[in-house]
């Protein structure tokens, strides 16, 4: 065997070693990547991150709205949650609102706004647009508004009431028998808007032809819907359904006015439950305990729903 073939014979056994990519220029290049987001980091530790902080602090002393207590807190450690965890009260205001958030936004607006997202794709132009525009007008108008528009709609002689009586019925005091069904009605009215576009923009990119295909192999409405559309439709459900959890949970000015979280503590739902604490009682670092719990139930919500949301690998 020649030199020519021998060495042409090593260089095929042997395997030349790659040069390793430069650990500098891949720090540099995620460095100019992350440089245009830089403001946007520096706005959310500002008003984000630094106020959570505050926050998270303060429910760790036994600050006060006034008096001595307000000026010079003491450092407590977790003593209000302590309290709190041991707190009939609380547990009863955490029941509430887990009830309040799961009918009213889970099951309720999505349901609803379902509902009249796929009523909106059917039905003709004209009905349509109403819909649209009486769920929508519910949406724009001002908490405030809406709120003092409910309170007027359920109290003992509101218009609720003139139509049971106008059809036999007897009227309800329902702000004092059923306060918290009040509310999630009202929850429910007001915020399902939200859903119907986002459900509504989701069935306008299901392909036609897919449907079509369905139905010419024999699957009727309600199996296309269920085991087409819905699927397909899928991660859109599970955006809207985390954003009008968080929406919910921190639903404050709608009972407030409607209810102020009675009869007693019929309604006070964990926001309300903290207002009280911090600005009816004075006791601001137990209400700020009560509120960082508050933020802690809604980051759990959003964990769960990022899993969902998680792109699926094949």
């Amino acid at each position: 065997m020649s030199t020519l073939e021998l060495d042409s014979s090593a260089s095929r056994g042997s395997s030349v070693p790659l040069r390793p990519r430069g650990k500098g220029k891949d720090a540099a290049r995620t460095a100019g990547r992350l440089l245009p987001l830089t403001p946007a980091i520096a706005l959310m530790g500002v008003f984000l991150a630094g106020p959570i902080g505050y926050a998270l602090y303060g429910s760790l002393t036994n600050a006060t709205l006034s008096g001595y207590r307000a000026v010079n807190p003491d450092f407590v450690g977790i003593d209000n949650y302590t309290r709190l965890l041991t707190s009939s009260g609380f547990w009863e205001s955490a029941l509430l609102t887990l009830v309040f958030v799961v009918t009213s936004a889970v099951i309720g607006q999505n349901a609803l706004g379902m509902f009249l997202a796929v009523l909106i794709e059917k039905a003709p132009k004209p009905v349509a647009n109403l819909v649209g525009a009486l769920v929508v007008g519910a949406w724009v108008m001002p908490e405030i508004v809406a709120a003092f528009a409910l309170y007027a709609f359920f109290s003992t002689n509101g218009t609720l009431n003139k139509l049971l009586l106008f059809f036999g019925a007897d009227s309800v005091t329902w702000l004092i028998s059923f306060p918290l069904l009040a509310v999630i009605l009202a929850n429910i009215w007001r915020g399902t808007a939200f859903s119907m576009m986002v459900y509504g923009a989701a069935l306008a990119e299901v392909p036609p032809e897919i449907d079509e295909a369905a139905q010419i192999d024999g699957a009727n409405p309600v199996q296309r819907f269920f085991r087409i559309t819905l699927p397909m439709v899928r991660r859109a459900i599970a955006t809207n359904m985390m954003l009008v959890t968080l929406q919910t949970l921190g639903v404050f000015t709608l009972i407030w006015v409607m209810t102020a979280g009675g009869p007693g503590t019929k309604s006070t739902t964990l926001p309300l439950l903290a207002f009280q604490q911090a600005f009816k009682l004075s006791q601001v670092g137990y209400g700020t305990a009560i509120a960082t719990v508050t933020l802690m139930v809604g980051a759990i919500f959003a964990v769960v729903y990022v899993k969902v949301l998680k792109p699926e690998v094949d």
